[in-house]
This record gives structure tokens, C-alpha cells and sequence, in this order.
């Protein structure tokens, strides 16, 4: 069977966002926006999006939001230029450019 994943935004404050014992008990994925994805019909990632105030995404809402976020890490990378720097000299400086991420439904 096929796993599945549902999305929510949700604001990471630090100790307490996710607990020892709710990692042991959902899979957690961040990705850039705030989105995290956890696993769909588990009573366990139901209560933790309440318990931080997470607000639900469909996956084409939570794929826009991280579309934009690496969109906008990717111009900002391509605008951060040193005059003479080679790609590689600028990949020592800053790293890597920000790659595109597909969300798993």
C-alpha cells in the first residue's frame, strides 16, 4: 500500500515543536514555506497540527508555497555576485544553488 501524506503550514518555534515522543510516532518532512508533510489518516499527525496551529494545504497549495520559496532562494542566489568569481568560487562562497522540490502526494 501506498503512502500517503496530507500538508499543513505551520511555523517551527523551536524546542517543543515536535516532541521526542511525537517523532517516534510521525514521520515529519519540512521543506522550505513552513510546510511540513505527515502522514494522512494518523490520529497521532491530526493532533500535532492542531497542537501548533496548523492550517491544512492541499498538495497543489502547499507545492505553490514551496514553488515560491525556492523561487525565490534561486533568484536570490543568481543576484549574489562577486565581479571575477568563478562557479566554482561561488559555490565555495555560498553553496550550492537552491534545487526544485516535488511534493509527494
Amino acid at each position: 500500500m501506498a503512502k500517503t501524506y496530507q500538508y499543513c503550514v505551520a511555523e517551527n518555534w523551536g524546542k517543543g515543536f515536535i516532541e521526542h515522543s511525537e517523532s517516534r510516532k510521525i514521520a515529519f518532512s519540512g521543506f522550505p514555506g513552513n510546510v511540513w508533510r505527515v502522514p494522512a489518516h494518523n490520529k497521532d499527525a491530526n493532533l500535532w497540527i492542531q497542537k501548533v496551529l496548523g492550517t491544512t494545504k492541499t498538495l497543489a497549495e502547499a507545492q505553490a508555497i514551496v514553488d515560491a520559496e525556492v523561487t525565490a532562494a534561486q533568484s536570490a542566489w543568481d543576484a549574489n555576485n562577486v565581479e571575477g568569481e568563478t562557479a566554482e568560487q561561488k559555490e565555495l562562497r555560498i553553496g550550492t544553488r537552491p534545487t526544485d522540490i516535488t511534493l509527494e502526494e
